[in-house]
């Protein structure tokens, strides 16, 4: 399973667990039976905008979720997607078997996935993650996207699991003193396009920051530092940046995701002051771009994950006069 995959299977099971305690009639929901996973799937609702009460075959409700109003999400591609929430019950005991997902993008077409309770079996798991990741790679960050709007409607955190449940002493990942980055992380040039690390050269004009006043200036790579493949240590930051407002239709949320990978003691720039990637906490906030208004807007760590890398090369870059650059849109600092 995708690490992704991982990392959220916890926070919604959590809102389950947290739906089963608070509602005492479901204390014991019963499990949701893969045929009934994939029959949940063929129910529509005709009218998302106002009907919050349907029944299928005489055997199961969709209700939707607290009467909650619809989600509208715009990505930093300008495109609006509409995520509405609908319990899936079974008529027989009133049993909450899960939570409906319907996904409408800008062309108005529809997906569905069934997020199941805590009670189901892993075939049904398995399924569920196989949905949203097959959604995933047709609508981008759509995982991303779901996650935020359960994870608002049940109040924890996004993507818990620090480490995905790894002990990285079996894996022998090196804790050591390189600062550096996996060699897929993309940097910021001059011109805007993004280059990967391992393909910089010197000469090659990056963008820098100024961390005070936020201005842009260009400077040249004057050594791409290689350091020998070992199964490194990774740390991996998940931010986000929402801006969210009330209308009459729903909740309108503007929704910017970044992700950046180092080893644990490259150096960031958060609202706490200088920090090593291994030291950041969740709920720290870090300066990245907004590439649609060229801007520096502080995104907040949602996630931080550690795991070993495997076996790899890792890279840095000496550029200027040691200012920080832009790696995959964060603002990093030079060792």
């Amino acid at each position: 399973m995708k690490r992704k995959s991982t990392a959220i299977v916890f926070a919604l099971a959590m809102m389950f667990m947290g739906a089963a305690v608070s509602a005492q009639e479901t204390v014991n929901p019963r499990p949701l039976t893969l045929a009934e996973y994939e029959k949940a799937k063929s129910f529509t609702i005709k009218d998302l905008d106002n009907e919050t009460y349907a029944k299928f075959e005489n055997a199961y409700i969709l209700d939707r979720y607290e009467l909650r109003k619809p989600y509208f999400i715009t990505g930093d591609d300008g495109l609006k997607k509409r995520i509405d929430l609908y319990k899936l019950v079974a008529k027989e005991g009133m049993q909450e078997l899960g939570l409906m997902i319907f996904y409408t993008n800008e062309k108005n077409t529809q997906y569905k996935a069934c997020l199941p309770n805590f009670t189901a079996d892993a075939k049904v798991w398995e399924k569920y993650f196989e949905d949203i990741h097959g959604i995933d790679k047709v609508e981008k960050n759509f995982v991303l996207k779901l996650s935020y709007v359960l994870s608002k409607e049940v109040g924890y955190q996004l993507y818990k699991a620090a480490n995905q449940g790894k002990d990285l002493s079996k894996e022998s990942a090196t804790y050591g003193n390189d600062i550096c980055f996996p060699g897929d992380q993309q940097v910021t040039l001059a011109n805007g396009a993004k280059k990967s690390l391992a393909a910089l050269k010197p000469g090659d004009e990056v963008v820098t920051v100024n961390p005070s006043t936020k201005a842009s200036t260009v400077i040249k790579v004057k050594t791409l530092v290689e350091h020998e493949a070992k199964n490194y240590a990774i740390t991996k930051l998940v931010l986000m940046r929402a801006i969210t407002s009330q209308t009459t239709a729903g909740h309108d949320v503007k929704l910017s995701a970044r992700t950046l990978e180092a080893t644990p003691n490259h150096p960031v720039l958060t609202s706490a002051g200088q920090s090593k990637m291994g030291d950041v906490k969740e709920n720290d906030t870090v300066l990245c771009l907004n590439p649609l208004t060229n801007n520096y807007e502080p995104f907040t760590v949602v996630s931080k994950q550690e795991y070993a890398g495997g076996v790899q090369k890792v890279y840095n870059i000496e550029a200027g006069d040691g200012t920080p650059f832009l790696m995959n849109d964060v603002m990093v600092l030079q060792k």
